[in-house]
């Protein structure tokens, strides 16, 4: 898959490098010389400008392009990228921070597919999005042990339940939780799972398909 990273910051740098690292093709778009230099240093390619002018995305090769992150630390920027992006049919992810208002939400939020605040999830969530579906694996933290995120569906079985008491396999635990167009958090003790919940799980490789299976009341394939 080929995605564009717009910015090359923190977040941008660590996602463009994740991806990267599991195969995929990889656009940075950056407009500090020292960052670019960076990225450059690092085998991408770069793109030298504004991430938020439809010339500078235009380099990039949008029209082969499978999602599009803007990852830089101004929101405008970051929408800009992603409503050009979506104009050429690209899965957009949008970066906003920690005090981004109800308002701004609604403003921003209808118009891009994924958004993510890297203050939580960092670039293991900004992965995630670009990649979409209703589970996913984010992070490898060790051989052993991995974590995942899952979209709960309607008539899974553990809609009702309390997050705490959720029994999933291979001594897996959910860690984080969130309603649906919300950023995941520690869930509260009498947090309880609906339809469209989000919830990340830190478990054994080899133990995710059944985890998935549990959460969405599917049977797991052999």
């Amino acid at each position: 898959m080929k995605f564009v990273i717009v910015g090359f910051g923190r977040v941008g740098m660590r996602t463009a490098r994740t991806l990267r690292d599991e195969g995929h093709e990889v656009v940075v778009i950056e407009r500090d010389r020292e960052r670019v230099n960076r990225a450059r240093d690092e085998g991408f390619t770069v793109i030298e400008g504004d991430g938020s002018d439809e010339r500078v995305l235009d380099r990039a090769g949008l029209e082969d392009t499978d999602a599009i992150a803007g990852l830089t630390s101004d929101i405008n920027t970051n929408f800009s990228a992603c409503v050009v992006g979506e104009a050429h049919g690209c899965r957009t992810v949008l970066r906003v921070n920690e005090d981004f208002s109800g308002d701004l939400y609604e403003k921003y939020t209808d118009d891009v597919d994924e958004v993510i605040y890297p203050e939580r999830l960092g670039a293991a969530g900004a992965k995630t999005a670009l990649l979409g579906g209703d589970f996913n694996v984010i992070a490898d933290i060790t051989k052993e042990l991995s974590v995942a995120s899952v979209e709960i569906p309607e008539g899974s079985p553990v809609i009702g339940t309390r997050v705490i008491e959720v029994e999933l396999p291979g001594k897996a635990r959910i860690y984080a939780h969130g309603r649906k167009d919300e950023m995941m958090s520690i869930p509260l003790p009498q947090t309880v799972i609906e339809a469209g919940d989000a919830v990340a799980v830190m478990a054994n490789p080899e133990s995710i398909p059944e985890i998935r299976a549990t959460l969405r009341g599917e049977q797991a394939a052999l």
